[in-house]
C-alpha cells in the first residue's frame, strides 16, 4: 500500500491564526496547566520509582509519525517453535499520576490529547508525556509490558501483561519502517511485524471486523506553513494497528474473566441500517452481495471511483453507537466492539487518552491476582461521560481547523465553477468533493449520491469556518 496524499499549502496568516485561537477558546482549550499541577508532575519525576523487573535485554523499538514524541508504544517480535511471541510494552502513565492527585484531575477535565494545526494540546504536562514516560530510545523507561504467544496463525493462545523497566533502542517512523520492511532490509522484528500484521488481518476478516477505507485529512503547522492532506495509511501503519487491537482485545478479555473493567461498545447495525445500506450500494452501481460480511464488502471498495466514495461515505450509518460500557460483577449485556469484531478495551495509549490508564492497573493487578485498587473501582462509573465529552470536543476542533484551512484556500475565488463529486445527499443538498482542491464542503441543489456535478461557490470565509457550494 502507497500514501495517496494531497497538499494544500498557505502561509499562517493572520486571520487562520486567529480562527485556530478562537477555536481552542470556544472548546475551553488551553496548552498551560496549573502551576500545582507543574509542581506535582516535578516531584513525581523526582521521586519516580522503577519496577523491579528488567527487561532492557529486550531490543525494542517504536513506530510514530515523524517528530513524534509523546510514544506511548514499543514492540518486539520474534519466531517461536509454532508461531511467534509478540512484546508489546506500554508506557506506564500511572506510575506518574497519583490517584486524586493534581495531575489525575486535571487529566480527567481533559480526557485525551487534542491535535490542533498550532499545537497539541496535552492530555499531561509534557515533563511526563514528551519526556519522563515516553518511550524514547535509549532512556530506561517503566512500562506495562504486554507478552502474547501466538500460534502460526498469529492467534492469541496466551497473554498476559506486567510492569517492567525497558529501553527501546530506536525510534523510526511509519515511512522509514516501511520503506526497510519493502527493500527486506529491516531487522527480523520489523519484519515479522508485516508477517504478523498481515495474518491478523486476516483473522479480523474471519471474526467479521470492518473498517471504513476513507482517506485521513488532517491540518499540519510546519515552519509557519499550514498543510491540508488526505492520505491513505501505509500499510506498515495497518500492521501496527493489528497489534494494538489484539492488546486491546487480550484486555477485555481479562477484564470480562475478572468481572471488572470499562469497554470500548459499539453495537452491531440493525436490520434496518443494514437494508437502507444495501439498497444504497444498489442504487450506486455497486451492490453488496449477500453472502459478503458487510467488512469484506468494504474492503472491496475504491475511494478513487466517486460512486464508491459516494458508498463509503454512507457506510458511517453503519459505526453508530460506540460507547463505553463500566462493570464491577457481572459483565455488561453488550461487550462486542462491532468494527473489531469481538469485545475491546482502549489499552494502549495512555500518554494521549484518559481511559487507558484505568485499563492498564486492571489488566495488570488481575493477571497478577491481586485486587483492582479502590481508587480505580470507584473512578470507573464517571469516565465514559469524561470521554464522550472530550471525543465531541476532539471532533469539533478537527472539522473546525479543516474547515478553516479550506475557506483560507478558496478565499478569493467566490463565484468560480468547480468539478466535484457529490458523497451525501439530501433534501436540498448534500456534500460534495472537489477534484481540486482536494475540499468536502457543504453544497446546495438537487444532489444525486455519486453523481459528477458542477459547483459554484457561494461563499469561503476563514473566521467563521464556512465553505458553501451550490449547484
Amino acid at each position: 500500500m502507497t500514501v495517496s496524499s494531497v497538499r494544500l499549502v498557505l502561509p499562517s496568516s493572520g486571520q487562520l491564526a486567529e480562527r485556530f485561537a478562537q477555536l481552542r477558546a470556544e472548546l475551553g482549550l488551553f496548552s498551560e496547566f496549573p502551576a500545582e499541577v507543574e509542581a506535582d508532575a516535578r516531584s513525581v519525576i523526582a521521586h519516580q520509582v522503577l519496577p523491579e523487573v528488567d527487561g532492557t535485554e529486550i531490543p525494542f523499538i517504536t513506530i510514530d509519525p515523524p517528530g513524534a514524541t509523546d510514544l506511548d508504544q514499543a514492540l518486539h517480535l520474534e519466531r517461536s517453535v509454532d508461531g511467534y511471541r509478540v512484546r508489546y510494552a506500554i508506557a506506564d502513565v500511572p506510575a506518574f499520576v497519583a490517584p486524586n492527585g493534581p495531575i489525575d484531575a486535571e487529566a480527567r477535565r481533559r480526557g485525551q490529547t487534542m491535535y490542533a494545526p498550532d499545537g497539541r494540546i496535552p492530555l499531561h504536562p509534557t515533563v511526563i508525556s514528551e519526556d519522563a514516560a515516553s518511550l524514547l530510545p535509549g532512556e530506561v523507561r517503566g512500562a506495562f509490558v504486554w507478552d502474547f504467544t501466538l500460534d502460526a496463525a498469529a492467534d492469541v493462545i496466551v497473554a498476559t501483561v506486567a510492569r517492567a523497566r525497558i529501553r527501546s533502542i530506536r525510534q523510526c517512523d511509519y515511512a522509514e519502517a516501511q520503506r526497510e520492511i519493502d527493500a527486506g532490509t529491516a531487522d527480523e522484528s520489523l519484519q515479522l511485524l508485516r508477517e504478523v500484521g498481515e495474518k491478523r488481518i486476516l483473522l479480523e476478516r474471519k471474526r467479521g471486523g470492518a473498517s471504513l477505507n476513507r482517506a485521513d485529512q488532517e491540518v499540519t503547522e510546519v515552519d509557519h506553513v499550514y498543510r491540508l492532506e488526505r492520505r491513505r495509511s501505509l500499510a506498515v501503519e495497518d500492521w501496527n494497528a493489528q497489534l494494538s487491537l489484539m492488546t486491546g482485545m487480550a484486555a477485555a478479555g481479562i477484564m470480562i474473566e475478572g468481572g471488572v473493567g470499562i469497554l470500548r461498545t459499539m453495537p452491531a447495525p440493525d436490520a434496518a441500517a443494514i437494508d437502507r445500506f444495501r439498497l444504497q450500494t444498489v442504487a450506486l452501481g455497486w451492490p453488496w452481495a449477500p453472502q459478503l460480511a458487510y467488512g469484506e464488502y468494504l474492503r472491496t471498495l475504491d475511494s478513487e471511483d466517486p460512486k464508491q466514495l459516494a458508498i463509503i461515505h454512507a457506510a458511517g450509518s453503519l459505526f453508530r453507537g460506540a460507547g463505553y460500557a463500566v462493570f464491577d460483577g457481572d459483565a455488561p449485556k453488550v461487550i462486542l466492539q462491532a468494527a473489531v469484531g469481538a469485545p475491546y478495551a482502549h489499552t494502549t495509549a495512555p500518554l494521549r487518552r484518559l481511559v487507558d490508564r484505568f485499563v492498564l492497573v486492571i489488566c495488570e493487578a488481575l493477571v497478577a491476582g491481586h485486587p483492582v485498587p479502590s481508587w480505580v473501582r470507584s473512578a470507573l462509573p464517571a469516565i465514559p461521560a469524561v470521554m464522550a465529552a472530550s471525543d465531541g470536543i476532539a471532533s469539533r476542533l478537527g472539522r473546525g481547523s479543516i474547515d478553516a484551512v479550506e475557506a483560507a484556500v478558496l478565499r478569493g475565488r467566490v463565484g468560480e465553477v468547480f468539478d466535484a463529486t457529490v458523497i451525501s445527499a439530501r433534501r436540498g443538498g448534500g456534500v460534495i468533493q472537489l477534484a481540486d482542491p482536494a475540499v468536502a464542503a457543504e453544497c446546495s441543489g438537487q444532489l444525486e449520491a455519486g453523481s459528477r456535478v458542477r459547483a459554484t461557490l457561494v461563499a469561503a470565509d476563514i473566521p467563521t469556518s464556512t465553505v458553501r457550494f451550490s449547484v
